[in-house]
Protein backbone atom coordinates (compact mmCIF):
# COMPACT_ATOMS: atom_id res chain seq x y z
CA UNK A 1 0.00 0.00 0.00
CA UNK A 2 2.98 2.63 1.27
CA UNK A 3 4.63 1.79 -2.46
CA UNK A 4 1.11 2.63 -4.35
CA UNK A 5 0.16 5.93 -2.05
CA UNK A 6 4.28 6.64 -2.75
CA UNK A 7 3.64 6.48 -6.48
CA UNK A 8 0.76 8.44 -6.84
CA UNK A 9 2.99 11.35 -4.83
CA UNK A 10 5.40 10.95 -7.75
CA UNK A 11 2.86 10.85 -10.41
CA UNK A 12 1.10 14.07 -9.13
CA UNK A 13 3.77 16.45 -8.54
CA UNK A 14 6.29 15.44 -11.12
CA UNK A 15 6.53 18.64 -11.96
CA UNK A 16 7.00 19.67 -7.94
CA UNK A 17 9.50 17.23 -8.36
CA UNK A 18 11.73 18.71 -10.80
CA UNK A 19 11.32 21.77 -8.85
CA UNK A 20 12.64 19.94 -5.76
CA UNK A 21 8.95 20.41 -4.03
CA UNK A 22 8.12 16.45 -3.22
CA UNK A 23 8.92 17.17 0.58
CA UNK A 24 6.37 19.48 0.80
CA UNK A 25 3.47 18.07 -1.48
CA UNK A 26 0.41 16.97 0.48
CA UNK A 27 0.38 13.67 2.24
CA UNK A 28 -3.25 13.29 1.65
CA UNK A 29 -6.37 15.19 0.96
CA UNK A 30 -9.09 16.00 3.41
CA UNK A 31 -11.36 18.27 2.28
CA UNK A 32 -13.26 20.08 -1.05
CA UNK A 33 -14.14 23.77 -1.16
CA UNK A 34 -15.54 26.30 -3.84
CA UNK A 35 -14.02 28.65 -3.36
CA UNK A 36 -14.90 32.90 -4.63
CA UNK A 37 -13.86 32.54 -8.32
CA UNK A 38 -15.80 28.92 -8.55
CA UNK A 39 -13.10 26.85 -8.33
CA UNK A 40 -13.29 23.46 -6.53
CA UNK A 41 -10.38 22.88 -4.82
CA UNK A 42 -8.87 19.94 -3.12
CA UNK A 43 -6.95 20.89 0.60
CA UNK A 44 -4.31 19.00 1.77
CA UNK A 45 -4.90 17.19 5.63
CA UNK A 46 -2.26 19.62 7.05
CA UNK A 47 -1.11 23.35 6.12
CA UNK A 48 2.73 24.59 7.10
CA UNK A 49 3.80 26.56 4.54
CA UNK A 50 1.08 29.58 3.25
CA UNK A 51 1.59 32.14 0.59
CA UNK A 52 -0.50 35.20 0.35
CA UNK A 53 -1.17 36.86 -2.90
CA UNK A 54 -1.34 40.02 -0.83
CA UNK A 55 0.11 41.16 1.81
CA UNK A 56 -3.25 42.52 3.48
CA UNK A 57 -4.51 39.47 3.83
CA UNK A 58 -2.93 39.04 6.78
CA UNK A 59 -6.16 41.10 8.03
CA UNK A 60 -8.43 38.08 7.63
CA UNK A 61 -5.70 35.73 8.76
CA UNK A 62 -5.46 37.34 11.79
CA UNK A 63 -8.48 36.41 13.61
CA UNK A 64 -8.02 32.69 12.57
CA UNK A 65 -4.49 32.70 13.67
CA UNK A 66 -4.23 34.63 16.16
CA UNK A 67 -1.03 34.45 18.35
CA UNK A 68 0.18 32.17 15.54
CA UNK A 69 -0.47 34.54 12.55
CA UNK A 70 2.96 34.37 10.95
CA UNK A 71 3.86 30.36 11.92
CA UNK A 72 3.09 29.20 8.93
CA UNK A 73 3.38 32.24 6.30
CA UNK A 74 6.37 31.84 3.94
CA UNK A 75 5.67 34.34 1.41
CA UNK A 76 3.55 37.41 0.56
CA UNK A 77 3.18 40.43 -1.94
CA UNK A 78 5.30 43.56 -0.08
CA UNK A 79 2.04 45.80 -1.17
CA UNK A 80 0.94 45.56 2.64
CA UNK A 81 4.54 47.58 3.86
CA UNK A 82 3.56 50.57 1.60
CA UNK A 83 -0.13 50.56 1.68
CA UNK A 84 -0.73 50.62 5.51
CA UNK A 85 2.48 51.50 7.01
CA UNK A 86 1.03 51.86 10.70
CA UNK A 87 -0.65 48.29 10.97
CA UNK A 88 2.68 46.81 9.12
CA UNK A 89 4.88 48.45 11.66
CA UNK A 90 2.71 47.21 14.30
CA UNK A 91 2.52 43.36 13.21
CA UNK A 92 6.25 43.69 12.83
CA UNK A 93 6.57 44.86 16.27
CA UNK A 94 4.41 42.20 18.17
CA UNK A 95 5.62 39.57 15.46
CA UNK A 96 9.37 40.10 14.54
CA UNK A 97 9.69 36.97 12.01
CA UNK A 98 7.32 39.21 9.87
CA UNK A 99 10.69 41.47 8.66
CA UNK A 100 12.00 38.50 7.43
CA UNK A 101 8.95 36.78 5.62
CA UNK A 102 9.98 36.46 1.88
CA UNK A 103 8.14 39.13 -0.70
CA UNK A 104 6.86 37.07 -3.69
CA UNK A 105 6.52 40.61 -5.56
CA UNK A 106 6.37 44.22 -4.87
CA UNK A 107 2.60 45.63 -5.19
CA UNK A 108 1.23 44.49 -8.39
CA UNK A 109 0.36 41.05 -10.12
CA UNK A 110 3.35 41.79 -12.61
CA UNK A 111 5.66 41.56 -9.74
CA UNK A 112 5.12 38.27 -8.57
CA UNK A 113 7.76 35.89 -9.93
CA UNK A 114 6.26 32.01 -10.37
CA UNK A 115 9.48 30.99 -9.37
CA UNK A 116 10.45 32.84 -6.14
CA UNK A 117 7.04 31.52 -5.12
CA UNK A 118 7.92 27.84 -5.86
CA UNK A 119 11.28 28.03 -4.86
CA UNK A 120 9.52 28.82 -1.07
CA UNK A 121 8.07 25.56 -1.19
CA UNK A 122 4.35 26.13 -0.32
CA UNK A 123 1.61 24.08 0.20
CA UNK A 124 -1.08 26.25 -0.16
CA UNK A 125 -1.67 29.60 -1.54
CA UNK A 126 -4.23 32.26 -1.31
CA UNK A 127 -4.74 34.25 -3.76
CA UNK A 128 -7.69 37.31 -3.84
CA UNK A 129 -9.96 37.46 -6.65
CA UNK A 130 -9.18 41.10 -7.45
CA UNK A 131 -6.78 43.80 -6.47
CA UNK A 132 -3.39 43.76 -6.32
CA UNK A 133 -2.47 40.41 -6.41
CA UNK A 134 -2.15 37.19 -9.25
CA UNK A 135 -5.35 36.25 -11.11
CA UNK A 136 -7.28 33.45 -11.89
CA UNK A 137 -5.83 33.37 -15.39
CA UNK A 138 -2.12 33.95 -13.59
CA UNK A 139 1.42 32.21 -15.18
CA UNK A 140 1.72 31.76 -11.28
CA UNK A 141 -1.92 30.27 -10.63
CA UNK A 142 -1.25 27.37 -13.74
CA UNK A 143 2.55 26.53 -12.34
CA UNK A 144 0.99 25.92 -8.26
CA UNK A 145 -1.91 23.88 -9.94
CA UNK A 146 0.64 21.72 -12.50
CA UNK A 147 2.52 21.27 -9.00
CA UNK A 148 -0.22 20.24 -7.04
CA UNK A 149 0.09 23.21 -4.97
CA UNK A 150 -3.46 23.92 -3.92
CA UNK A 151 -4.94 27.67 -4.59
CA UNK A 152 -7.47 29.21 -2.83
CA UNK A 153 -9.42 32.60 -4.15
CA UNK A 154 -11.37 34.76 -1.51
CA UNK A 155 -12.88 38.21 -1.83
CA UNK A 156 -12.78 41.25 0.23
CA UNK A 157 -12.79 43.85 -2.03
CA UNK A 158 -15.21 43.06 -4.86
CA UNK A 159 -18.23 42.30 -3.30
CA UNK A 160 -17.37 42.25 0.28
CA UNK A 161 -20.68 42.37 2.13
CA UNK A 162 -21.83 38.81 0.70
CA UNK A 163 -18.14 37.48 0.18
CA UNK A 164 -16.64 37.97 3.47
CA UNK A 165 -18.71 35.55 5.36
CA UNK A 166 -18.13 32.83 2.52
CA UNK A 167 -14.30 33.86 2.65
CA UNK A 168 -13.38 33.97 6.04
CA UNK A 169 -15.69 30.46 6.45
CA UNK A 170 -13.21 28.43 3.06
CA UNK A 171 -10.11 30.58 4.89
CA UNK A 172 -11.38 28.20 8.18
CA UNK A 173 -11.57 24.99 6.65
CA UNK A 174 -8.45 25.22 4.41
CA UNK A 175 -5.73 26.45 7.35
CA UNK A 176 -8.34 23.97 9.71
CA UNK A 177 -9.48 26.68 11.89
CA UNK A 178 -13.08 26.12 11.45
CA UNK A 179 -13.86 26.85 15.12
CA UNK A 180 -12.21 30.15 15.22
CA UNK A 181 -14.24 31.56 12.26
CA UNK A 182 -17.34 30.54 13.41
CA UNK A 183 -16.64 32.51 16.63
CA UNK A 184 -15.47 35.10 14.31
CA UNK A 185 -18.51 35.37 11.90
CA UNK A 186 -21.25 35.18 14.98
CA UNK A 187 -19.71 38.31 15.66
CA UNK A 188 -19.35 39.77 12.06
CA UNK A 189 -23.23 38.41 11.43
CA UNK A 190 -24.86 39.57 14.43
CA UNK A 191 -23.73 42.70 14.26
CA UNK A 192 -24.26 43.09 10.42
CA UNK A 193 -27.75 42.21 11.13
CA UNK A 194 -28.65 44.67 13.50
CA UNK A 195 -28.14 47.27 10.33
CA UNK A 196 -29.64 45.60 7.78
CA UNK A 197 -32.47 45.06 9.31
CA UNK A 198 -33.82 48.32 11.10
CA UNK A 199 -32.48 49.99 7.36
CA UNK A 200 -34.76 47.36 5.29
CA UNK A 201 -37.94 49.02 6.07
CA UNK A 202 -36.65 52.73 4.94
CA UNK A 203 -37.97 53.90 1.71
CA UNK A 204 -35.43 55.64 -0.83
CA UNK A 205 -36.70 58.82 0.38
CA UNK A 206 -35.03 58.36 4.07
CA UNK A 207 -31.94 57.07 2.87
CA UNK A 208 -28.93 60.05 2.38
CA UNK A 209 -27.18 60.67 -0.55
CA UNK A 210 -23.22 59.87 0.28
CA UNK A 211 -20.49 60.36 -1.92
CA UNK A 212 -17.35 58.29 -0.70
CA UNK A 213 -13.73 59.99 -1.69
CA UNK A 214 -11.35 56.76 -2.31
CA UNK A 215 -7.76 58.40 -1.45
CA UNK A 216 -8.94 61.78 -1.33
CA UNK A 217 -6.16 64.41 -2.05
CA UNK A 218 -3.69 61.80 -3.02
CA UNK A 219 -4.47 62.03 -6.84
CA UNK A 220 -4.22 64.30 -9.13
CA UNK A 221 -7.80 65.29 -10.06
CA UNK A 222 -11.15 64.38 -7.88
CA UNK A 223 -12.66 62.01 -7.90
CA UNK A 224 -11.78 58.23 -6.71
CA UNK A 225 -14.48 56.42 -5.42
CA UNK A 226 -16.59 53.21 -5.27
CA UNK A 227 -19.66 52.36 -7.52
CA UNK A 228 -22.05 49.10 -6.67
CA UNK A 229 -19.00 46.91 -4.53
CA UNK A 230 -16.16 47.74 -2.44
CA UNK A 231 -17.20 51.07 0.30
CA UNK A 232 -20.11 51.38 -2.04
CA UNK A 233 -21.33 48.29 -0.32
CA UNK A 234 -20.73 49.43 3.02
CA UNK A 235 -23.24 52.59 2.27
CA UNK A 236 -25.94 50.47 0.83
CA UNK A 237 -25.69 48.29 3.56
CA UNK A 238 -25.62 51.09 5.93
CA UNK A 239 -29.02 52.19 4.18
CA UNK A 240 -27.53 55.24 2.84
CA UNK A 241 -27.51 55.69 -1.59
CA UNK A 242 -24.47 55.99 -3.17
CA UNK A 243 -24.12 58.81 -5.35
CA UNK A 244 -21.46 56.90 -7.49
CA UNK A 245 -23.76 53.34 -7.97
CA UNK A 246 -25.22 54.46 -10.90
CA UNK A 247 -22.10 56.23 -12.37
CA UNK A 248 -19.53 53.51 -12.64
CA UNK A 249 -19.63 50.47 -14.40
CA UNK A 250 -16.90 48.70 -12.01
CA UNK A 251 -17.04 48.40 -8.07
CA UNK A 252 -14.14 50.84 -7.98
CA UNK A 253 -13.08 54.12 -10.75
CA UNK A 254 -13.22 58.09 -10.90
CA UNK A 255 -16.15 59.90 -11.15
CA UNK A 256 -15.88 63.90 -12.40
CA UNK A 257 -16.34 66.63 -9.62
CA UNK A 258 -18.99 68.08 -11.78
CA UNK A 259 -21.17 65.04 -11.21
CA UNK A 260 -20.58 64.77 -7.86
CA UNK A 261 -21.36 68.71 -7.66
CA UNK A 262 -24.51 68.52 -9.34
CA UNK A 263 -25.20 65.31 -7.30
CA UNK A 264 -25.53 67.54 -4.09
CA UNK A 265 -24.72 64.20 -1.17
CA UNK A 266 -26.31 64.70 1.82
CA UNK A 267 -23.21 63.08 3.41
CA UNK A 268 -18.88 63.72 2.51
CA UNK A 269 -16.53 60.81 3.55
CA UNK A 270 -13.24 60.55 2.68
CA UNK A 271 -11.01 58.15 3.06
CA UNK A 272 -7.12 57.82 3.65
CA UNK A 273 -4.39 55.29 5.32
CA UNK A 274 -1.58 57.78 5.70
CA UNK A 275 0.50 57.70 8.81
CA UNK A 276 1.78 60.72 11.06
CA UNK A 277 4.90 60.41 9.38
CA UNK A 278 3.82 60.34 5.92
CA UNK A 279 4.35 63.38 3.48
CA UNK A 280 1.45 64.82 0.74
CA UNK A 281 -1.91 65.41 1.08
CA UNK A 282 -4.87 62.79 2.08
CA UNK A 283 -6.48 62.00 5.00
CA UNK A 284 -3.98 60.30 8.18
CA UNK A 285 -6.03 57.27 9.67
CA UNK A 286 -5.28 53.93 11.14
CA UNK A 287 -2.76 52.87 13.62
CA UNK A 288 -0.64 55.65 15.12
CA UNK A 289 -2.89 58.51 14.23
CA UNK A 290 -4.40 60.67 16.97
CA UNK A 291 -7.90 61.58 16.28
CA UNK A 292 -6.71 65.35 16.15
CA UNK A 293 -4.18 64.47 13.16
CA UNK A 294 -6.63 62.32 11.54
CA UNK A 295 -9.16 64.99 11.79
CA UNK A 296 -7.03 68.24 10.86
CA UNK A 297 -6.10 65.75 7.63
CA UNK A 298 -9.68 66.17 7.04
CA UNK A 299 -10.15 69.44 7.26
CA UNK A 300 -7.50 69.98 5.26
CA UNK A 301 -9.36 67.63 2.49
CA UNK A 302 -11.72 69.45 2.69
CA UNK A 303 -10.29 72.96 1.61
CA UNK A 304 -9.67 72.07 -2.09
CA UNK A 305 -11.98 73.67 -4.95
CA UNK A 306 -15.28 71.64 -5.93
CA UNK A 307 -15.04 69.90 -2.26
CA UNK A 308 -15.48 72.80 -0.06
CA UNK A 309 -18.25 74.36 -1.81
CA UNK A 310 -19.94 70.88 -1.63
CA UNK A 311 -23.81 71.09 0.78
CA UNK A 312 -22.86 68.16 2.89
CA UNK A 313 -19.27 69.63 3.84
CA UNK A 314 -20.32 73.11 4.41
CA UNK A 315 -23.55 71.95 6.65
CA UNK A 316 -21.02 69.81 8.62
CA UNK A 317 -22.03 66.61 7.33
CA UNK A 318 -18.42 65.79 6.45
CA UNK A 319 -16.40 62.43 7.95
CA UNK A 320 -13.33 60.67 7.59
CA UNK A 321 -12.64 56.94 7.55
CA UNK A 322 -9.72 54.51 7.35
CA UNK A 323 -9.23 53.55 3.35
CA UNK A 324 -7.83 49.90 4.30
CA UNK A 325 -11.89 48.76 5.19
CA UNK A 326 -11.83 48.46 1.52
CA UNK A 327 -9.85 44.84 1.70
CA UNK A 328 -10.68 43.43 5.30
CA UNK A 329 -13.06 41.75 6.65
CA UNK A 330 -13.37 44.30 9.75
CA UNK A 331 -15.92 46.24 7.52
CA UNK A 332 -18.34 45.43 9.60
CA UNK A 333 -17.08 48.60 11.65
CA UNK A 334 -17.20 50.69 8.64
CA UNK A 335 -20.88 49.64 8.04
CA UNK A 336 -21.64 50.09 11.74
CA UNK A 337 -20.12 53.80 11.92
CA UNK A 338 -21.62 54.85 8.09
CA UNK A 339 -24.96 53.79 9.74
CA UNK A 340 -24.53 56.30 12.87
CA UNK A 341 -23.61 59.07 10.40
CA UNK A 342 -26.35 58.17 8.19
CA UNK A 343 -29.37 57.35 10.37
CA UNK A 344 -27.86 58.42 14.20
CA UNK A 345 -31.44 58.67 15.28
CA UNK A 346 -32.28 55.02 14.47
CA UNK A 347 -28.98 53.88 15.42
CA UNK A 348 -28.80 55.82 18.67
CA UNK A 349 -27.92 53.48 20.72
CA UNK A 350 -25.13 52.03 18.38
CA UNK A 351 -21.61 52.09 19.20
CA UNK A 352 -19.15 51.49 17.02
CA UNK A 353 -16.36 51.86 19.21
CA UNK A 354 -17.47 49.38 21.28
CA UNK A 355 -17.43 46.90 18.39
CA UNK A 356 -14.13 47.67 17.64
CA UNK A 357 -12.87 46.96 21.12
CA UNK A 358 -14.95 43.50 21.14
CA UNK A 359 -13.00 42.67 17.75
CA UNK A 360 -9.48 43.72 18.86
CA UNK A 361 -10.25 42.09 22.56
CA UNK A 362 -11.55 38.49 21.60
CA UNK A 363 -10.20 38.07 17.65
CA UNK A 364 -7.01 40.31 17.26
CA UNK A 365 -3.29 39.75 18.18
CA UNK A 366 -2.47 43.64 18.44
CA UNK A 367 -3.15 45.73 20.95
CA UNK A 368 -5.79 48.43 19.88
CA UNK A 369 -4.76 52.12 18.98
CA UNK A 370 -4.75 54.65 16.45
CA UNK A 371 -7.92 56.47 15.17
CA UNK A 372 -10.11 54.69 12.10
CA UNK A 373 -13.06 57.37 11.81
CA UNK A 374 -13.67 60.53 12.34
CA UNK A 375 -16.13 63.52 12.39
CA UNK A 376 -15.14 66.75 10.66
CA UNK A 377 -16.93 68.77 13.37
CA UNK A 378 -16.06 67.61 17.14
Amino acid sequence: MRRILDGWRVAACGAALAMGLAAHAPAARADTVTDLAGRKVDVPASVHRIILGEGRLIYALAPLEKQHLFDRIVGWQGEFRGADTQSYDQYVATFPQAANIALIGKTTADTVSPERVLDLHPDLAILTVSGHGPGKASELVGQLESAHIPVIFVDFRADPVNDTIRSMQILGQVLHREHEAADYLDFYQSHLKRITDRVAPLPESQRPKVFIEMLAAMRESCCHTAGKGNMGAFIAAAGGQNIAAPLLPGYIGDIDLEKVIASDPDIYIADGTKGPKASGPGVRMGAEVTPEAARASLLKVMERPGISSLRSVTDGHAHGIWHSFYDSPYNILAIEVMAKWFHPDLFADLDPDATQKELYSRFLPVKQEGTFWIDARP
